[in-house]
């Protein structure tokens, strides 16, 4: 009864662990790793727990700390599925007619080029902009200081080597958030007389996040998802719980 959730618990303790092989860390992957390696320990050494919680009950301190941990657990597990349930529901929010302006959310460039998670967000944007050529797009993105030119030149290029008219493209390349992402583009789609129903380009764990900062800024907004590894998703998604959580109650 024990060896499956062991079994699960270290498969997944290796796939929360996998991102740091590409310098990948966050509070993703950090509490995902933790609370893996906490379940495979607790299952593995079944008896050992079993007993340590018996003790810590005998005691009122250990049985007000053990109430207290598993009502969190309980709120943790409610909370996380509640904006589990939103997330997906953000990422099929797809365009619904082609009167709205595509916004492409920056992200790293990297020796000139677009990183993977940026390519994989322009190949999202480049598969509705072919299908519909009377949609433009703004790229939205500024220049780090380890980067040779900003996000939103980069995105532009890519775009239009894959056959794009330039002329459909506006390059927003001032800002450094996704807040000034979704602001700055705003003001560029009002200045050229675009339509104001914005469709945001990003990955698809970070959707509900970037609606939420949209409706915020007084926009709305439809969503297209890039794809995203299946080896990164459990990080970046339980990142993302800590993200909205944050945003949602400090925000």
């Amino acid at each position: 009864m024990r060896v499956l959730p062991a079994l699960i618990s270290f498969i997944m303790l290796v796939v929360f662990l996998l991102p740091l092989t590409g310098g990948i860390i966050n509070a993703g992957n950090c509490a995902g790793a933790f609370v893996s390696a906490a379940l495979t320990a607790a299952f593995v050494f079944y008896g050992s727990t079993s007993r340590f919680i018996s003790r810590l009950w005998e005691r009122p301190a250990g049985r007000i700390g053990l109430c207290a941990a598993a009502a969190a657990i309980i709120i943790g597990i409610v909370a996380a599925a509640v904006i589990s349930f939103f997330m997906v529901r953000e990422m099929n929010d797809t365009p619904k007619n082609t009167d709205t302006t595509v916004v492409v959310l920056g992200c790293k460039v990297r020796n000139g080029a677009p990183s993977l998670m940026l390519r994989r967000r322009l190949d999202a944007a480049y598969g509705y902009l072919s299908e519909n050529p009377e949609v433009c797009a703004v790229v939205s993105g500024g220049q780090g200081s380890d980067e040779s030119m900003s996000e939103a030149q980069c995105m532009r290029d890519y775009l239009a080597e894959k056959g794009i008219s330039p002329d459909r493209i506006i390059m927003e390349d001032k800002s450094t958030t996704t807040d000034e992402n979704l602001r700055f583009s705003y003001e560029l789609i009002q200045k050229n007389a675009l339509p104001e129903h914005i469709t945001i380009v990003t990955d698809g764990f970070h959707q509900l996040r970037s609606d939420m900062k949209a409706r915020r800024l007084g926009m709305e907004a439809y969503n297209i998802s890039a794809h995203t590894p299946w080896w990164l998703t459990p990080t970046y998604w339980v990142r993302e719980w800590f993200g909205i959580a944050y945003y949602t109650l400090v925000k």
